[in-house]
């Protein structure tokens, strides 16, 4: 792990600015919605904005970093999320604050893909899995110390707009300056969502509705406890729950789902989750039970995304798994581009609380989904399943899975590559006839 720690440490430490900046960004903007006014469904719609800019961006950032390379990539992406929250501070406006959230989720994708790339360059078969695992550690604890920034100035105005700023800024120069060379970023074959629905009905419908569920918690939540009356320090602390909430039981429940089987651990998680979360809609005035139920909330709801991408995974050749990433992102990101806009008007329609009864059906649906396929395939034996591996949000991270070969990763390479390869082999072999015909001619 120290020799991890020591080649990937630049990289760790800009990931770590950049999810600070993420996380004090989002709550930021939901709790400066709400005090400007903007209306529930409008806020909703704004912060959708953010997943929408997520799916072009992993769409289109590997093509640009073909073009153009890695480092000019990074740097003008880390640029653009950096001037787009500027934007923000001085343009007060929902459809600027939605056009910005577009830009900076296509900024974000673009980082995560070249750094994640960067990480998978300097790993191994063996180190793999240690540096998910930090990775992950480093992001969700980067994404919850951001919401506690919150704290140190006032949001109705323009310093945590330029402390955001700041973060995505710093975070350019441990990472440009870092001494490992530079990754070479390929460009997957991506799995059509109907041929994964056929391998893994269940994987699919759970991966579009945890994305509508972790839409809602991440674009509303901050919008809902400022709603209810809660001061910033406590809206601060209401999302560092959810978070941390989601961050302690992933692993707990990785580690049980090897051993008794996905579906019912994404049973478990979902029923549970939807109990916690009707409950904790009459909870919210109660100070002693109710951050521990949020924590719950978060820790039943946000792990479901890494298994139900295991839970497909499953089904997967490692070359699969690999080419598959792609097409789970764009569902995830599908379905959380529609979290917010719907928990939104739920909330226009019932009131705050609606954002929990949101998130509560959300995880119901997908807990009468499992039961449904409970009945229609028996599940594999424990022994038939990989090992889980935390998730993130960009196809890149299964190159990371500790179960995918170096080999497996350069098979799932598009047909572009195997046609570049192909070109430069057929060029050989006229180089080759034509050397061997100025022998034959020598005297």
């Amino acid at each position: 792990m120290q020799s991890v720690i020591s080649n990937c440490w630049s990289l760790f430490l800009g990931m770590g600015l950049i999810m600070l900046g993420n996380g004090l960004q989002g709550t930021l903007l939901g709790v400066r919605a709400s005090l400007e006014n903007f209306g529930t469904i409008i806020t909703g719609m704004m912060m959708s904005g953010y997943f929408l800019g997520l799916i072009f961006g992993c769409n289109f950032v590997p093509k640009m970093v073909g073009q153009v390379g890695h480092i000019r990539t990074f740097g003008a992406l880390a640029s653009l999320a950096s001037t787009s929250i500027l934007v923000q501070a001085i343009f007060v406006d929902p459809w600027v604050w939605w056009a910005m959230r577009i830009v900076t989720g296509f900024a974000y994708s673009g980082l995560y893909i070249v750094a994640e790339s960067w990480l998978n360059d300097s790993a191994d078969n063996s180190s793999r899995g240690k540096i998910l695992s930090l990775y992950m550690l480093v992001s969700l604890g980067g994404m919850a110390g951001g919401q506690l920034l919150l704290n140190i100035a006032e949001p109705t105005g323009f310093e945590l707009f330029v402390v955001v700023s700041l973060l995505i800024s710093l975070a350019l120069i441990p990472i440009l300056l870092s001494a490992t060379r530079a990754p070479y970023v390929e460009v997957m074959e991506n799995v059509g969502i109907l041929r994964l629905y056929r391998v893994s009905p269940l994987g699919v419908f759970g991966m579009v509705v945890v994305g509508m569920a972790m839409g809602a918690i991440y674009g509303m939540g901050a919008v809902y406890a400022t709603d209810r009356g809660m001061s910033v320090r406590d809206v601060s602390l209401f999302m560092t729950a959810l978070i941390l909430g989601g961050f302690v039981f992933q692993y707990p429940l990785g580690w049980l789902s090897d051993r008794i089987g996905r579906r019912k651990i994404i049973l478990l998680c979902s029923a549970s989750g939807a109990v916690f979360s009707f409950l904790s809609m009459g909870l919210s005035g109660n100070e002693i039970f109710f951050l521990p139920a949020v924590a719950v909330v978060g820790g039943f709801s946000l792990p479901l995304y890494a298994l139900c991408g295991v839970h497909i995974n499953d089904y997967l050749t490692p070359t699969q798994m690999v080419a598959a990433s792609g097409t789970l992102v764009l569902l995830s990101s599908l379905g959380a581009t529609a979290g917010p806009p719907v928990t939104a008007l739920a909330m226009d329609i019932f009131g705050p609380q609606a954002f929990y009864g949101s998130v509560g059906m959300m995880l119901t649906s997908l807990t009468l989904f499992a039961l449904w396929r409970s009945t229609q395939r028996v599940a594999l034996d424990a022994e038939e399943q990989g090992d889980f591996v935390v998730m993130a949000t960009s196809p890149l991270t299964a190159s990371l899975n500790p179960d995918v070969a170096l080999d497996d990763i350069e098979a799932a390479i598009g047909e572009d590559t195997e046609e570049v390869i192909s070109s430069f082999e057929e060029l050989a072999n006229v180089l080759e006839a034509v050397a061997e015909e100025g022998k034959e001619k020598e005297p």
